[in-house]
């Protein structure tokens, strides 16, 4: 069953047992690993929302599609999908009052691994320059960023599938603002899915560079009305 449609019809608990259900034939330490990635997600987003669920259901979605559908079995990758917008969002929560991005981090890198740590830096935001355009900051620290880290593009790609296919439950102004933001990552996104250093067979980077040409004429016809 598609991941969208196990949220509609059965909610977090469904998407939690999909994901169980994945991680099942991982070995101990692993899962124990994977569990314990979760287990901070959700304490860490559990008041945050996402149009009409919880945010906790699109943590789970990214990582249930990157073992489902793109075929990884990397237990950090799974990780730092789980934890992708910890830092961005709950910097304080994860390493006290007025901590920042790098304070975060090396909780997390003390906490999952240096390599989960990197990970997740690597799709988290940085601070944004005041006085220049957000979005065109976001898709230059994209670039840049996933550019560098091969398996961070895995990652963002399960984050824009999730986030182009949750396009079709957002109205109003806001839905015109999230299609021009997303939609001038398209290109630079399938490039480098396609590279030869993404660590991906080349059926999943099909099927992945078929899902962005979805997304880019969905963006386009949004865009145009």
């Amino acid at each position: 069953m598609p991941l969208h449609a196990i949220t509609a019809t059965y909610g977090e608990d469904g998407l939690r047992e999909r994901f169980a259900m994945e991680i099942a034939p991982f070995p101990d330490a692993d899962r124990q690993r994977l569990e314990r990635a979760l287990a901070l997600a959700a304490d860490l987003h559990a008041a945050d929302r996402r149009q009409r669920e919880p945010y906790l259901n699109h943590l789970l979605r990214v990582a249930t599609r990157i073992i489902c559908h793109f075929q990884v079995r990397d237990p950090e990758v799974i990780c730092a999908a789980l934890l992708h917008d910890a830092v961005e969002d709950h910097p304080a929560a994860l390493a006290g009052a007025g901590a920042g991005q790098q304070e975060a981090l090396a909780v997390l890198a003390a906490q999952f691994g240096p390599r989960v740590a990197e990970l997740v830096a690597a799709v988290t935001n940085p601070d944004y320059e005041p006085g220049r355009d957000a979005h065109e900051q976001y898709r230059e620290h994209v670039a840049a960023s996933l550019a560098r880290h091969p398996w961070a593009r895995v990652i963002k790609a399960s984050d824009f599938a999730d986030n182009g296919a949750g396009l079709i439950h957002t109205t109003g102004a806001k839905l015109e603002r999230l299609a021009a933001k997303y939609a001038p990552l398209v290109p630079l996104l399938r490039e480098l899915i396609a590279a030869p250093d993404t660590p991906l067979s080349e059926a999943v980077k099909a099927r992945i560079c078929g899902q962005l040409d979805q997304a880019e004429a969905r963006f386009a016809a949004i865009l145009a009305e």
